[in-house]
């Protein structure tokens, strides 16, 4: 069985909604565990109550080892996690330091893991909220979203549509007028994000003449009017890919194939283990019991006349073991087909070196160097550039009181991230980096300060380079530092005359 029949055969497209939906869900079944919850039988049950037998096909494995997962998993803590997010650098100090503060107070930093988690199926989007003169951030899946973009500007967008089916009786307990005889009956929900409001709409019927028109009646009661002048959403696609509105999954098919397979094999490699335990006896005369039943047992007792035999069926030690052997192959092929971690923690006998680590996670490390596009440049700076735009229209205050403001939008203060290493240097890595920066900023200078300090930024958790700049000038010069400016002094004096 593979991921193509799950697809086609045990969850079915719904024909009313876009292909793209059907695509992301499946990826969101993978990513979070629920691929065989449509299976109807568990695996050790192997036939039903008519005594027919249960083909594997349809029945749920008992081990499950979602590799994809831990794909997904390892490559965001490399993107996003403590220690990974990356620094706002602008030129323009008050704007780099207001955003610092934005970003630890209104919770970007776990909605960035959040959507980065999401977006491996394919897309997701972050909606900015202000309520209360505070930023709310919320993330969304995209299959029930549809995106629509600026003619003009192609990366711009105009319209985002939220739309999906929903029983009656949700919507009721949602709060809406929905009558008894309807409460089974499957309604339209439609939502709008606009540059000025988000729009909801009154539940509309499935296959109703007000759901083919195109305009729908509104849920004043719901909508709200932002006014921000742009839509206060960001689009973010996972992987290039050829689609125009979602990208590739994090875990290609193929890598999902072989997870399906490592999760039958590892069943069955079990289920040999249950019938090692409890081996079945097998006895040529009498083959029943007094009742018809056969005995499987060891502990029956069982007496056979001059020409019976019996015999324990076993299952040989061997053949677990090739099972194991098969799924570390098929595990290998999948790490690989997906870019994953493929290092073996129980190999490593020293603690290695930053660099060590990226030769031996190289493959985790070009994916998530993509990831880093995706959801750095074309998410994180997005973001920020929108609470940059909102600011400038809106009164936004953080969780102490404080306002949110002295930011430039102009064209000198553009926003760039500036990512730390993939890997804590050791102190032999801190080391020699030191010596490096030292070497590159004395004699001949080849670096600034202000560079090396912004190279050792992330090794020694400075905050902002700019302040530790100060701080540096603040201590004054270094014994060595001093005696290097005394003898340029010297040097660059006449000499004085000799007396006579």
């Amino acid at each position: 069985m593979d991921y193509q029949h799950f697809k086609t055969a045990v969850y079915k497209a719904d024909p009313d909604l876009p292909a793209r939906a059907h695509a992301i869900n499946m990826a969101t079944r993978v990513l979070n565990g629920s691929l065989y919850e449509a299976l109807p039988y568990p695996f050790h049950v192997e036939k039903n109550d008519a005594g027919e037998y249960i083909p594997l096909r349809t029945r749920r494995p008992s081990v499950r080892y979602n590799l994809c997962r831990i794909v997904v998993d390892d490559s965001v803590s490399l993107l996003f996690g403590d220690g990974h997010f990356p620094s706002v650098e602008c030129k323009d100090e008050p704007t780099r330091d207001m955003l610092a503060k934005v970003i630890e107070d209104s919770g970007l930093k776990l909605a960035m893991v959040e959507a980065a988690t999401q977006g491996a199926t394919g897309s997701v989007a972050i909606v900015m909220r202000v309520l209360s003169n505070r930023l709310f951030w919320s993330v969304m899946p995209t299959a029930y979203l549809t995106p629509t973009y600026s003619r003009q500007a192609p990366d711009t967008l105009d319209l985002v549509r939220e739309q999906y089916k929903v029983v009656g009786s949700v919507l009721r307990e949602s709060g809406y007028s929905i009558p008894d005889d309807k409460l089974g009956t499957w309604f339209w929900f439609r939502r709008d994000f606009t540059a000025v409001e988000e729009v909801w709409y009154q539940p509309v019927e499935i296959g109703s003449e007000q759901a083919k028109s195109a305009e729908w009646p509104r849920d004043q009661a719901n909508t709200t009017r932002h006014s921000l002048g742009f839509v206060p959403v960001v689009w973010m696609r996972n992987l290039p890919a050829a689609s125009a509105i979602d990208g590739a999954a994090t875990f290609p098919p193929e890598a999902v194939d072989t997870m399906i397979e490592l999760d039958y094999q590892l069943s069955q490699g079990g289920r040999a283990l249950k019938y090692q335990g409890d081996p079945t006896l097998m006895i040529r005369e009498p083959a029943v019991d007094n009742d018809g039943n056969l005995v499987r047992s060891a502990g029956n007792a069982v007496v056979v006349g001059p020409e019976g035999d019996a015999k324990l069926l076993e299952i040989g030690g061997s053949a677990s073991a090739a099972v194991l052997e098969y799924v570390r192959a098929c595990r290998e092929l999948a790490l690989e087909q997906a870019h994953g971690n493929r290092s073996n923690a129980d190999k490593l006998s020293a603690a290695q070196s930053g660099r060590a680590m990226e030769l031996l996670n190289q493959s985790l490390i070009w994916l998530t160097d993509k990831l880093r596009t995706s959801y750095g440049d074309r998410g994180l700076l997005p973001l920020l550039r929108m609470v940059i735009k909102a600011a400038a229209r809106i009164e936004i205050r953080l969780s102490d009181g404080s306002k949110v403001d002295g930011m430039s939008d102009a064209p000198e203060a553009a926003l760039s991230l500036r990512w730390p290493h993939w890997y804590a240097p050791t102190y032999t890595d801190k080391q020699a980096e030191v010596t490096t920066l030292n070497m590159a900023t004395g004699g001949r200078q080849l670096l600034s300060q202000e560079t090396a300090v912004k190279s050792l930024a992330s090794s020694y958790d400075v905050a902002d380079p700019e302040d530790e700049l100060r701080a540096i000038e603040a201590d004054g010069p270094t014994p060595d530092q001093a005696a290097k400016e005394a003898a340029a002094k010297a040097k660059q004096q006449p000499p004085q005359p000799k007396e006579e």
